[in-house]
């Protein structure tokens, strides 16, 4: 290898049949193991079932030319495209850094280029759009075809991250699948050169241990095992070992290749194959590899979250969903919470999760299409949710994942959630939400052993009526509870009675669900003016007569029932069930 490569790795994602494989073979120069739809099943069908892995390499931007001590090494992920196999392009989403998106000029946008575009916002920084297919265009009108098709694309990405990204046309395999080979491809040259302006060289760090996120895995006769796959952090070198800790099974480097070239040593951000002996391929499909005991296996674990707008309605609490954690997707049950309402204006914590504070539990994912669930002080969270985006809405809001059976992933790696049960012929985002794996939990019994210390409330509110006064400093309540309730469990509650008292309750009265309330401060003389007619009106009338007020003289306005409110935090993982109220 003519001096050092700096990789960077390109994706290529489309609906199928775009001619995504074509464009990947017409700008390689080396194939890997696994390019170009190698898999007897691809051929078979005629489409692209996994990812291909490809590359060219180009004198690094910005150094003089004659120069090849650093070289700029493009590798090309080359995603399905068909609908059913959207795991795989999440996966191989995640290790890029830059997107080529392949759109056929003759039909545009269609249903899986929108959701690679949604994919390419959540892991990518840049993009540029390939109109692929210019070769079918009649010749006469093949520049306005073009230019029409380049506004209909500056258009759709208007409002994404990628606005005015480049946008342009090649034919990568003239005359289809079946055309002969001297065809020569067109624009490929003109893309090598708009990719070379667009690569930003990405800072790789050594440090860390070593991670890897493998694709394939497979046997050489008289070699051994290879794994191959893209550097997530760290180095790894001749001789290290590796663990694969889905399998808890340990392994000795023997010998390393990047695209067919012995090396010794890569480090974030290459393209590698790792030789090991005595290990059976069919052991791991895909997966993670990792410097010994660095990686856990976790049961469940908490995310920030953050909805994907193209996904059609709520994202419900205790809902299931597709959660795919680098290439592994597992189902997953979710209970989603915000900060307390006074903190919805806090700064977001991407890279921690604060187990000391309190966190406002929500049925659903709260977006401006959503109102509250659970709202704190009424008028109070209104004007403070209003200072946010999108009115009662907090800039940041979390989930508690569980999963189905138990992942291996590292912490504040890419989660996204999707809906992949949903109906692949209609034209609707599958993708729900995505976030970052901010704690994992690997506890078997993280209900027992983690989640009590994770304080989300929920707010209870009841309301009853004052029904009678027994003396200036007690009252007794009604309609606040059912006849069945253990009124013991509420005792030493703080009630706020509608004329402004507060009033604790002391004790069950009788048998029916009322109550007694003791009040501190006494009654005002304003309240019990209030209460002493009902008292007074409750003697004289009998049953079903409307008893006649003495009193309209004095008080113009009609009477109101004394009403009585009691609110409480219940914490959702609190074993004992308390309620608790601020001081």
């Amino acid at each position: 290898m003519a001096g050092r490569r700096v990789n960077v790795n390109v994706g290529v994602l489309g609906h199928i049949d775009s001619g995504k494989t074509a464009l990947a073979r017409a700008l390689s120069t080396t194939a890997s193991t696994a390019a170009f739809d190698k898999q007897p099943q691809s051929r078979e069908r005629g489409i692209t079932l996994d990812l291909g892995f490809s590359c060219f390499v180009v004198p690094l931007p910005g150094t003089e030319p004659g120069t090849d001590d650093i070289q700029l090494q493009v590798t090309l992920v080359d995603c399905p495209g068909h609908a059913s196999l959207i795991r795989t392009i999440i996966g191989g989403a995640q290790i890029i850094d830059l997107m080529m998106l392949v759109i056929d000029v003759t039909k545009g946008m269609q249903t899986q280029s929108a959701e690679c575009l949604v994919i390419g916002q959540i892991a990518c920084q840049k993009l540029v759009v390939v109109l692929n297919k210019i070769d079918l265009l009649a010749e006469g009108k093949r520049q306005a075809a073009i230019d029409k098709m380049t506004k209909k694309m500056q258009k759709t990405l208007e409002n994404t991250k990628f606005r005015g990204a480049p946008i342009v046309p090649v034919a990568a395999k003239p005359g289809g699948p079946e055309a002969p080979e001297t065809e020569a491809p067109q624009g490929i040259s003109e893309l090598i050169e708009l990719l070379k302006s667009q690569i930003s060289i990405p800072k790789r760090d050594s440090s860390g241990p070593f991670l890897m996120s493998v694709d394939h895995c497979f046997s050489i006769k008289g070699q051994g095992t290879v794994m191959t796959g893209t550097i997530l952090s760290g180095t790894i070198s001749l001789g290290d070992s590796v663990e694969i800790p889905a399998l808890k099974v340990v392994k000795k480097v023997k010998s390393m290749q990047m695209f067919h070239t012995p090396i010794t040593s890569a480090m974030q951000g290459d393209r590698l194959g790792i030789c090991v002996t005595q290990f059976d391929p069919k052991l791991l499909e895909r997966g993670l590899v990792c410097a010994p005991e660095s990686l856990h296996t976790i049961h469940a674990a908490l995310i920030s979250v953050e909805k994907i707008p193209y996904f059609r309605g709520p994202l419900q609490t205790k809902a299931k969903f597709h959660i795919t954690v680098g290439h592994e997707t597992v189902m997953g049950r979710l209970l989603f919470f915000s900060p307390a309402p006074d903190n919805f204006d806090l700064e977001p914590m991407l890279d921690s999760f604060d187990l000391s504070r309190e966190y406002l539990f929500q049925e659903q994912y709260l977006c401006k299409d959503s109102m509250p669930i659970a709202t704190e002080g009424g008028n109070e969270v209104d004007k403070k949710a209003g200072q946010t985006p999108g009115s009662q809405c907090p800039r940041q809001q979390w989930a508690l994942v569980e999963f189905e059976k138990p992942v291996t992933c590292p912490r504040l790696c890419l989660v996204i959630g999707s809906r992949l049960d949903a109906d692949i012929h209609t034209n609707t985002c599958r993708l729900a939400f995505h976030g970052v794996l901010l704690q994992g939990l690997e506890d078997k019994n993280y209900t027992e052993s983690f989640l009590p210390a994770l304080r989300v409330y929920k707010l209870k509110h009841k309301h009853g009526l004052v029904e009678r006064v027994m003396d200036d400093y007690s009252v007794i309540g009604r309609s606040l509870f059912k006849k069945e309730t253990n009124i013991q469990l509420f005792v030493g509650l703080k009630v706020q009675l509608s004329t402004g008292e507060q009033g604790i309750i002391d004790s069950a009265f009788g048998q029916s669900g009322k109550f007694k309330i003791h009040i501190p401060g006494g009654l005002s003389p304003e309240s019990k003016k209030i209460l002493t007619p009902t008292l007074k009106k409750r003697s004289r009338a009998g049953r079903g007569e409307t008893p006649k007020s003495e009193e309209g003289t004095e008080r113009p306005e009609p009477m109101q029932p004394v009403t009585l409110s009691l609110s409480f935090k219940r914490y959702v993982f609190d074993t004992q069930k308390r309620m608790v109220q601020t001081p």
